[in-house]
């Protein structure tokens, strides 16, 4: 009987990519399991149909083979094809853990080997100015270290770990499910293979210990909330010669009673009297530095930003930095004596009566140009 096309066989086009041809697989293996499909004598085949199936497909070589010359490319190719159900599950023991629930297993002596140490988070909170400007900070954080007495065994001094004798080292135990054996993490050495009878004293048989650490963290000049910083190596310690993992700094930066912060521009209010808005002033203009000076024109009006260039936060990574931006806001005076309301009232009425020359003046063009007409 000839062999049904792969890619019908997993119902998925020719063009489907790696990961649709996996969650293809992965459904047929669970609908077809002989598990769940006892009475059903077709489910089995069917289920070794689709092992065959994405054992080519599942591989991008083996797939391209296929797709030039067919079945005839891939017989004989390193494909063997499969006995049995239990060569199927050896073969895809990562997908069928995902879709059934069960550890695929591991080497014998699996609980000592190497194992990198954990990455660490760490918050830390700057001010505005260490953020501005940058900083170096001492901080000290708790990590999990392989312990020194025992080197990381957990036995104590002079002793070593026995060999589990309930999974004879490997870690794992079979368990017959159905027609297939599967591995699971032995539950009486709990995976590492061995087992401890004296334990190290240090450690109390954990076999890493909890120590503080000293670290200087260097925080560059422009950094804002949620920045986060690498510090390759200087998480927890890994275990049995296993590499250390690493720390990521989260920056979080206090708010400022100054500056308002726009990107890496900073922002500032400053209050002015109308007169030195309608006259021009000179202002005193704070920066993270020294304070600068800044002209105001005549006739400003209140809500005016001004810029000012290089001013700002510098860019990470980069000599340019942003800008200040200053926001006039025009005080209107309150609590006058009558000698400033008569020179109000005057200014008033001069300011009236230049409204009313323009108005006149205006009327008059414009009679004339329809006079003229």
């Amino acid at each position: 009987m000839a062999k049904r096309d792969y890619y019908e066989v997993l119902g998925v086009s020719r063009e489907a990519s790696q990961d649709e041809i996996k969650k293809a697989y992965r459904k047929q293996a669970f609908k077809y399991h002989p598990d769940r499909n006892q009475d059903d004598p077709e489910a089995e085949p069917k289920f070794k149909e689709a092992a065959e199936a994405y054992e080519i497909l599942g591989t991008a070589e083996k797939r391209q083979t296929y797709d030039r010359f067919g079945h005839e490319g891939v017989s004989g190719n390193g494909f063997s094809g499969f006995s049995n159900n239990e060569d199927i599950f050896g073969a895809f023991s990562d997908i069928f853990g995902e879709v059934f629930g069960f550890s695929a297993g591991g080497g014998r002596g699996g609980g000592n080997r190497p194992r990198p140490g954990s990455d660490l988070r760490y918050n830390l909170d700057i001010s505005f100015r260490e953020a501005a400007k940058g900083a170096e900070v001492d901080i000290q954080i708790p990590i999990e270290q392989e312990c020194s007495d025992c080197d990381g065994t957990g036995a104590a001094p002079g002793t070593t770990p026995e060999i589990c004798s309930q999974c004879g080292g490997s870690g794992t135990m079979h368990q017959s499910q159905g027609f297939f054996r599967i591995a699971v993490t032995c539950p009486h050495c709990r995976g590492a293979g061995s087992t401890i009878t004296d334990p190290c004293d240090e450690c109390m048989g954990r076999g890493s210990v909890i120590k503080d650490k000293d670290l200087k963290v260097r925080i560059p000049a422009g950094v804002d909330n949620n920045s986060r910083l690498r510090l390759r190596g200087e998480g927890e310690g890994g275990l049995h010669g296993g590499p250390p993992g690493d720390l990521y700094v989260v920056i979080r930066v206090e708010s400022d009673n100054v500056f308002e912060r726009q990107g890496q521009n900073l922002i500032i209010s400053r209050d002015i009297p109308f007169v030195d808005a309608t006259l021009g002033h000179r202002l005193e203009v704070p920066t993270l530095d020294e304070p600068v000076h800044l002209d105001i024109p005549k006739g400003t009006q209140s809500g005016e930003v001004f810029r000012l260039r290089g001013l700002g936060l510098p860019h990470l990574g980069s000599a340019h930095k942003g800008d200040l931006l200053i926001e006039v806001k025009v005080k209107t005076p309150t609590g006058l004596n009558s000698r400033q309301e008569e020179l109000l009232k005057e200014f008033a009425e001069i300011e009236a009566k230049k409204l009313s020359t323009k108005a006149k003046g205006f009327f008059k063009k414009a009679k004339n140009k329809v006079m003229g007409e």
